[in-house]
């Protein structure tokens, strides 16, 4: 006889689960089934992985423009250590990915027609495959708009905003995307300037406390003057937009530096990127109290002639930052890299983003 447990004991022992055995454990039985599709253990489930170093993971995007061949990739995060075991997505190589932004064991991807030059949506989980195609918005997204996705704790709902990047003439209304809603409408107030001035490759807006955050600058067509920044935040609950002050040394800072946002560790970070053919900083800072501006610290800086840019994107248990980097002697070839080197062994123009594994299925949200 097999021996069996309570429901709420089985539910115990299988929140601490990875995604890919639960998947499989749905063919156990009808009440295995029933219990790991249920609601509660899904937000359960998930609120274990997001403390479990083995549940987080790195989703990668790999282009390689000589054949015109896309893969698509997750590495774990677990360890800071050069990554080799990789698991390939079973992905049309020939369909052009660009990887948006993740939250909650969700991303946002879009799938590019090559031919059409048009790119088509989605909202998929890498840990189950399970994916919904969404809704086309008024104007569609390309490399320069920046997307983010997060979930309204107040209607129960994900939403999914839409920014140009400001640079340029040419300008557009933000989009917003409730799910439950079905459809894209405009916001017509949105603060003018950019979104940032990294293109929408390799950082999505920063979600946190229930609100959207990016960099906006002044704009500067004829470099007269120096920009000027500010961090602005937009409430996916009521549409408010407001400021949070940036540090000292942010605002400070001279040449027109690139400045981006985003969410690490579960704190919204700043970095910089500035200086001179001969010397280059990277430079961030994490905000400990939300919305205290004198909680701003300086977290760590990198000095190196050959760094163009750097985008961070996961902070390891050790304090070590895994960063998205572009350097001179790379030739265009962006990488993922610590302070110890290379995260990944692999060359060809590449993106992503971390996230947690999870069970959340994309159709019930909508």
């Amino acid at each position: 006889m097999g021996v069996q447990f309570r429901e709420d004991i089985l539910m115990e022992i299988l929140s601490r689960l990875p995604v890919r055995y639960l998947v499989r454990f749905k063919c156990v039985s009808k009440l295995w089934k029933a219990l790991i599709s249920d609601p509660y253990f899904i937000k359960k489930h998930l609120n274990q992985a997001k403390n479990d170093p083995r549940s987080q993971k790195l989703l990668i995007s790999q282009y390689c423009p000589k054949y015109a061949i896309c893969s698509l990739y997750c590495c774990p995060l677990s360890s800071v250590q050069l990554v080799e075991n990789e698991q390939e997505y079973d992905w049309p190589s020939n369909s052009r990915i660009i990887i948006y932004c993740c939250c909650t064991g969700l991303a946002v991807i879009g799938v590019v027609d090559q031919i059409r030059r048009t790119v088509r949506l989605m909202l998929w989980n890498p840990s189950t495959g399970e994916s919904i195609v969404l809704p086309d918005p008024e104007f569609p997204p390309v490399h320069e708009h920046r997307l983010g996705l997060g979930y309204d704790s107040a209607s129960g709902d994900y939403k999914i905003l839409k920014l140009r990047d400001g640079r340029g003439d040419i300008e557009e209304p933000g989009e917003i995307l409730a799910l439950k809603a079905g459809s894209w409408r405009n916001i017509d107030k949105i603060p003018r300037g950019s979104s940032s001035q990294l293109a929408a490759m390799g950082s999505g807006l920063a979600f946190l406390n229930d609100a959207f955050h990016w960099i906006c600058t002044s704009r500067n067509y004829f470099q007269l003057l120096p920009r000027t920044y500010s961090l602005v935040s937009f409430s996916i609950s009521n549409e408010v937009y407001g400021e949070i002050p940036l540090p000292e040394e942010v605002l400070d800072l001279k040449g027109n530096p690139f400045i981006g946002v985003s969410v690490v560790d579960g704190m919204l970070c700043v970095h910089s990127n500035y200086g001179n053919p001969w010397k280059r900083v990277f430079k961030l800072w994490v905000l400990k109290d939300y919305g205290v501006k004198e909680s701003w610290n300086a977290l760590f800086s990198i000095e190196d002639p050959q760094l163009v840019f750097a985008v961070p994107k996961y902070r390891f248990a050790e304090g070590e930052m895994l960063y998205w980097s572009l350097y001179i002697q790379n030739d265009g070839v962006y990488s993922f890299r610590t302070s110890r080197g290379s995260f990944r062994s692999r060359d060809s123009i590449q993106e992503g983003c971390a996230f947690t594994e999870g069970l959340i299925p994309p159709k019930s949200l909508i």
